[in-house]
């Protein structure tokens, strides 16, 4: 993942297809070798290629160290217990659960048939989605009326916006899986079901033009993912 959207490729370039567009009189007198050295070099830029399976990782430290690196690379997020919900289970890793990642927050969702995640907005990030396995309708709101619904099946991603309202339903028969990933370290969600409930009913009253026993049953505190 990458954690902005302006990521291209182009703004870089390959050794390969550098070495490949240089004229081999060039590089001889750069590298000190022979211009045939380079004869079978490819012509152009290497992007996947395939060879020998790499050796294990040496168990103790490389020679001439004993320091194994202040921050680790690898998160075990499966390993994490979940935040289960009537709607399903989530796991979350941010930059408290994962230092390193000072600009991504992750997770990875399961809702249930019938599930969904509440409307809420994110103040502080973007947020992509990646679907993995089955069928998910996401909703995304913005100012002025702007309303945005598209279905989702394994494969396909999303997009909200920072500060867009959104929520994402299980629209299939069978558990919705996403990976999802912010722009941010900092995780911070607004659950409108959280919002509403920390304002008085009278101001909602005036506010929706309804009674205020309107909102006598509506929940307390964040849903999260309501089944």
């Amino acid at each position: 993942m990458f954690d902005n959207g302006y990521f291209s490729e182009f703004g870089t370039f390959s050794i390969s297809d550098w070495l490949g567009h240089t004229p081999p009189e060039v590089l001889a007198k750069n590298f000190g070798v022979p211009a045939a050295t380079f004869a079978n070099f490819p012509k152009s830029e290497v992007y996947i290629s395939k060879g020998p399976v790499p050796p294990p990782i040496p168990a103790d430290p490389a020679a001439g160290t004993l320091n194994s690196g202040a921050l680790s690379h690898r998160y075990r997020l499966l390993a994490q217990r979940p935040e289960t919900y009537p709607g399903g289970t989530n796991r979350l890793v941010s930059q408290r659960e994962f230092p390193i990642s000072s600009t991504m927050t992750g997770a990875l969702m399961r809702i249930k048939p019938g599930g969904m995640r509440e409307l809420h907005w994110h103040p502080n990030a973007d947020e992509w989605q990646y679907y993995i396995s089955g069928r998910a309708r996401m909703s995304v709101f913005g100012s002025h009326g702007r309303v945005r619904t598209e279905e989702f099946n394994a494969g396909d991603v999303g997009y909200a916006p920072q500060g867009y309202g959104h929520y994402i339903e299980n629209a299939g028969t069978e558990d919705l899986e996403l990976l999802i990933v912010l722009n941010d370290g900092t995780y911070q969600s607004i659950s409108l079901s959280a919002w509403i409930a920390a304002n008085p009913h009278l101001l909602l009253s005036t506010n929706f033009k309804v009674p205020e026993s309107a909102f006598a049953k509506f929940p307390t505190t964040m849903q999260f993912m309501p089944g």
